[in-house]
């Protein structure tokens, strides 16, 4: 472009490192958001928990089947047309989404995201080194992480406020400005593709197999969130059909000629310990993700916008800790001690937030969002680097694509673990809690007594009076048996931590 004429050879760069960022960022920030806000956007389709499931399990699939097939769709259009094509089907789908009414426009709209989004994070990080030498490659990787961490830190403020004082499309919609412009300087920024005649076809019969075996996962996590005590048999079957396929999936792609993943090129034994601890990291991460707003809105009774908040100061330590740790990383020989110390955080944090009381403050969870940042820069960054230091060229590539789907097998299962196990921890408190009210019917009969006197002193008669205080004993048994099966569960990502912990401390890949 002309006008780039008139920008020196290191702002042009830059520019690129921002596009590349901001690309990857709008993605991060639209799935925070999605997740902070799933309960507000449940109640706007008119969607049970468990048909809403299937919402996040689209936006998976399309995404998987989107990362499995990046390489041949930017060989054969050129990353312009591709992350350009791709951020316009994001919008369209972030667009349908906002406008959905009910379960089926949501399930089809974070279809399209997931294709469209699926591959920004694994084309722009393979772009990063394609576009930039060894001497702008290590800038342009902090620029990228950066922007990276940075949506991950506004997302949930942004969402909270957005829902706070508008509606549960706001969601959607404020996504779309960054989007808007990530798509205008993929189209003026990126280059177009080299001619290509050696193309061959897309390969559909191993995308299908996959694609096959990802719905059955999905499926399988989905039923589990639900099924898994009530029909252990059917969720057991379909678990089978999609381990199964995937295995055919793995089998057929190593024996083929020409693959689309290539796995023969990620057998080395640095990358798959490295593959390893990002599965690790993700379940953890995600577990704590999932629980803290139900902590933290449901549990303890903050406001949204606190809990949003709240949210975006833990992002903002692991924004903090990335500069901080950009600066002393090459003076750190060995990072196994900083990984270490990082997962000894998070199960630190856990434990903490295991044994708040119900009456505590916003201040009090300080101290364990703190421990919670850390643990995202302590951990993440030093396992990105060591693991893909013995891939380059096409393995990286290849490697990447790996990685993300790594990333998003592991959200899934992490969403559908937590909402399992914290649904049928939370029933059995609640069914513990009333049988203890129950074996103590002096005291059950003085609170209502105390609490009818005080409905009544505001003026309510006594049908009311009782049937209010009924209503405020039912709330604080609801409340109660979510806070202990919220800190049972906290309870397990420390267990979880402690374990990758010390399985960390003995491998001997990473360091």
């Amino acid at each position: 472009m002309r006008w780039l004429r008139l920008l020196s050879h290191q702002q042009r760069q830059t520019l690129l490192m921002m596009l590349l960022a901001l690309a990857t960022g709008v993605e991060f920030l639209e799935n925070i958001m999605f997740v902070f806000a799933s309960s507000h956007i449940v109640g706007g389709i008119n969607a049970d928990p468990r048909s809403f499931a299937l919402v996040q399990a689209a936006y998976a699939v399309g995404s998987m089947l989107m990362i499995l097939k990046q390489q041949w769709l930017a060989r054969r259009f050129g990353y312009r047309y591709y992350l350009t094509g791709s951020l316009l089907l994001f919008m369209a789908g972030t667009l349908a989404a906002a406008t959905s009414t009910g379960l089926p426009q949501m399930v089809g709209a974070r279809f399209v995201q997931g294709v469209g989004g699926g591959a920004l994070f694994t084309s722009c990080r393979i772009l990063v080194n394609l576009m930039f030498g060894q001497a702008d490659r290590p800038r342009a990787t902090r620029i990228f992480m950066l922007g990276i961490f940075a949506a991950s830190a506004l997302a949930p403020a942004f969402a909270a406020e957005l829902v706070e004082n508008g509606v549960w499309q706001d969601v959607f919609y404020g996504v779309m400005p960054f989007a808007a412009i990530a798509t205008l300087g993929a189209w003026l920024l990126l280059p177009d593709a080299e001619s290509r005649d050696d193309m061959e076809g897309p390969a559909l019969g191993p995308l299908l197999l996959f694609g096959v075996a990802i719905v059955a996962l999905q499926a399988s996590l989905t039923e589990a969130r639900f099924d898994i005590f009530s029909h252990p048999a059917r969720v057991a079957v379909i678990a089978t059909v999609a381990l199964a396929l995937l295995g055919a999936f793995l089998w057929h792609q190593w024996h083929h000629a020409a693959p689309v993943l290539q796995l023969h090129a990620l057998r080395q034994p640095v990358y798959l310990t490295g593959l390893a601890m990002y599965f690790v990291y993700y379940m953890i991460s995600n577990l704590s993700g999932y629980v803290f707003p139900i902590y933290a809105e449901q549990a303890l009774k903050f406001p949204l916008a606190t809990t949003g908040w709240l949210n975006t100061f833990a992002a903002g330590i692991s924004l903090a800790g990335i500069f901080v740790y950009l600066r002393v990383a090459r003076r750190l020989t060995h990072k196994k001690p900083v990984m270490v110390t990082g997962l000894l955080l998070m199960a630190a944090a856990m434990s903490y937030f295991s044994v708040m009381p119900p009456d505590v403050g916003p201040a009090a969870l300080v101290v364990g969002l703190v421990g919670k940042g850390l643990f995202g820069v302590m951990v993440i960054i030093p396992i990105a680097g060591l693991t893909f230091r013995s891939l380059a060229g096409d393995d990286f590539s290849h490697g990447y694509r790996s990685k993300n789907l790594i990333r998003q097998i592991a959200s899934s299962f992490a969403s559908a673990v937590g909402a399992v196990l914290l649904q049928n921890r939370q029933f059995s408190v609640h069914t513990s809690l009333v049988h203890a009210i129950g074996q103590r019917p002096a005291e059950a009969a003085q609170w209502m007594q105390t609490a009818q006197a005080a409905l009544i002193a505001r003026g309510f008669d006594a049908g009311q009076a009782h049937a209010g205080a009924l209503a405020q004993l039912a709330a604080m048994v609801d409340q109660q048996a979510r806070l202990i099966a919220c800190e049972d569960l906290y309870r397990l990502i420390a267990v979880l931590a402690l374990a990758a912990a010390a399985c960390m401390l003995v491998q001997r890949r990473l360091d």
